[in-house]
């Protein structure tokens, strides 16, 4: 149920964001306390202002208010996807790649759930082979970790952080 609805939203929300020139790169429909939150996440090279957030909000929600999908009670929500944000679709994993990554799997892929490294994009499996594409890690120790998009549970941008001492932060969560 809930992820039709968020198809539903996606396809009412991103035209809207493509006429003030931006893309809807997410949507979650989350219940915190008691309160349900529609988050938009949108993205455009250069990234974004607080001036498209607020022209989002506006658009979309004239078109949601107009057809209500939600029906009870909920906060729109406009943001950037951030410096971690999720990837999900194919064209992300295109997108990003060269850049550090962590990615949670289903199930065990070479004997672990979590795979961090440097993103190498995407390959497509041999002829005869499972459709899924599959998805390349360059891990830290020189391996080169594949993993079937569809056994992906989350995946995020682990950015990297440069101190003034030269210290390195982040590169995933631990």
């Amino acid at each position: 149920m809930r992820e039709i609805l968020l198809q539903q939203v996606e396809g009412l929300a991103s035209p809207a964001c493509g006429q003030v020139g931006v893309e809807l790169v997410d949507v979650e429909y989350v219940r915190e306390n008691s309160r349900w939150f529609l988050r938009l996440y949108i993205d455009r090279p250069g990234g974004v202002t607080l001036d498209d957030c607020e022209r989002v909000h506006e658009a979309v929600g004239r078109t949601l208010d107009e057809t209500d999908p939600i029906g009870h009670p909920y906060t729109l929500e406009v943001a950037s996807p951030g410096l971690d944000r999720r990837l999900k679709r194919e064209a992300d994993f295109e997108r990003f790649a060269g850049q550090p990554v962590e990615v949670r799997t289903t199930g065990p892929v070479e004997g672990s759930r979590r795979t961090r490294g440097r993103l190498l994009g995407l390959s497509r499996p041999a002829v005869g082979a499972p459709a899924s594409p599959l998805v390349r890690v360059a891990r830290e120790d020189g391996q080169v970790v594949e993993v079937p998009l569809t056994s992906i549970s989350r995946a995020r941008l682990a950015p990297e952080l440069v101190l003034p001492n030269g210290e390195k932060r982040g590169g995933g969560r631990r």
